[in-house]
Order: C-alpha cells, then structure tokens, then sequence
C-alpha cells in the first residue's frame, strides 16, 4: 500500500522539523522536510501532499506576535501561477486533506483562521498569548481528550502526558459567544489536567500558561486540522519519558497522534 505523503514544513525559525519528520516515518508515513521558501516560490505544491504539518519553532523571530507573519503571507500570497497560496489551502482542505500544528504550528493555525475553523475559517476567532508565568515553560504535563471530539489525531485516546515549550501559550477567545460555540461543537480537543483530580485545571503548574477552559489544544468541525500546545513529536519513544526507568509498559503516547493520521489517510484518501 501507498504511504501517505506528508509535507513538514521548515525555515525562517521552524526548529523542530527533524523530530517530526521522523514521528510521521515511524508511524508508517512518507515524510519530506521542504522550507517554506519553496512553498512560497511555488516550487513545491501544497497539492502533492494528503498531511501538512506545521512543526513547533519560532516563526520570523516571533516578531509581530507568534507565527503573525507567517500567516500574513498565507493568508496573502499570489504564486507564480496567479493562484494565491490561501486558494491551495483551501482546496487541500476539500480534497480531504489533514492539517496538524504543533506549538508554534499551533499558534499559525490560530492567526490564520485555520482553527477554530467551521464558520469563522479564516477568520481570525481565538489567540495564543503569552503565558500567565510570564516566562518560558519547559516541562512535562497531564492532558484529557474531549470524549466528544471529532478529532481524528486523537481517535481512541484518552490521556496524554506529554512536554510542552513554549513562552506563548495561553489560549484567549475573542469572547464568551465564540467561546460557547467552541464548547457546545465540542472544538475543544484537548485540556490540561491536574494529576490528582484527572480534570481540567487552570492551577499553575498543571496548567502552563493560564489558558481559559485549560484549553492545550483545537479542532475545527471536520476533525481532520488539529493544533496542539504540547510537542508530541518529543514522545516517540518509551525512553523520552522522564520516569522511563521507573514506569514500565509505557504507551508511546505522542507517537499515536501521528498513526491516527497515517492510518485515517489510508482508510479514506489512498
């Protein structure tokens, strides 16, 4: 059988490329790293691909606010064909295309409009800003699966332990009509969760950064563009736990996210 093609996307900051490019190979993908240079010029089709991911980094610097003016230029740039890059986007996405943003790939699909998608895709709804902390998180956290999502990286999980890294974080909505709507369609993927209690928490550290609802990541109504806070693409081996040696028969728990996506795009796009 075909291997799904998957586009990870590096450059102009984009830092954690190899190790995704790699989860996606383990979990039966075919993975090529290409720079955003390429995609901008036109030299490399959106087109060619069933998966693209927008890997975890610090897109221009983070100046004008995270992955800002990235989204800037796919929200606005005319190829060389006399398409504009957003057009091929949104036909990747009719074609059946799935979309993953991790971290700083999450913060992209965020100002893109990407996420939360359905009605308002494009528009720009929700945010990721700077954490609560005001300061830099590097640690280990405990995440929850909405039971209700549609979200086919996560189908069949339930808890996820997994690091997160990341300055700007907390996730803010435009306001409590968009945040009702984002609840009641169950875009909610994933939520921080405070280890004891196994429920959503907005308590420090659990909760990294102050994210309203424990919100740790989105899902547009399809369930097929995902966008993460957490590095899954960190998790794909038993030994990258921090307690490895101490806990055993350990779930590879961010390897899954990426055999989900494999397995959904040879069921239905191969």
């Amino acid at each position: 059988m075909k291997k799904p093609r998957v586009l990870v996307l590096w450059g102009y900051g984009i830092n954690c490329e190899v190790e995704t490019s790699y989860a996606f190979k383990l979990a039966g993908g075919d993975p090529e790293i290409v720079h955003l240079s390429e995609i901008f010029s036109g030299e490399k089709n959106l087109l060619d691909y069933q998966i693209i991911c927008f890997p975890g980094g610090f897109l221009d610097g983070d100046h004008l606010g995270s992955a800002q003016a990235c989204a800037h230029r796919f929200k606005h740039l005319k190829l060389k064909d006399g398409t504009y890059l957003w057009e091929k986007l949104m036909i990747f996405l009719k074609k059946g295309g799935l979309i993953l943003g991790i971290c700083n790939g999450f913060q992209l699909l965020v100002k893109m409009g990407l996420l939360p998608g359905g009605k308002y895709l494009g528009e720009r709804k929700v945010t990721l800003t700077y954490n609560d902390s005001g300061k830099f998180e590097d640690r280990w956290v405990y995440l929850k699966v909405n039971p209700q999502t549609k979200c086919i990286f996560l189908e069949g999980l339930d808890e996820l332990y997994l690091p997160v890294r990341h300055g700007e974080g907390k996730f803010i909505p435009q306001d409590e009509k968009v945040l009702e709507e984002i609840k009641s369609q169950g875009l909610i993927a994933l939520q921080y969760i405070h280890p004891e209690t196994r429920k959503p928490t907005l308590e420090y550290p659990y909760n990294p950064n102050g994210a309203v609802e424990a919100v740790a990541g989105l899902t547009d109504p399809t369930g097929r563009i995902f966008g993460l806070m957490p590095h899954p693409e960190a998790f794909n081996h038993f030994t990258n736990h921090p307690r490895w040696t101490r806990e055993k028969n350990l779930t590879v728990a961010g390897l899954e996210i990426f055999k989900n996506a494999v397995n959904w795009v040879k069921a239905n796009l191969l």
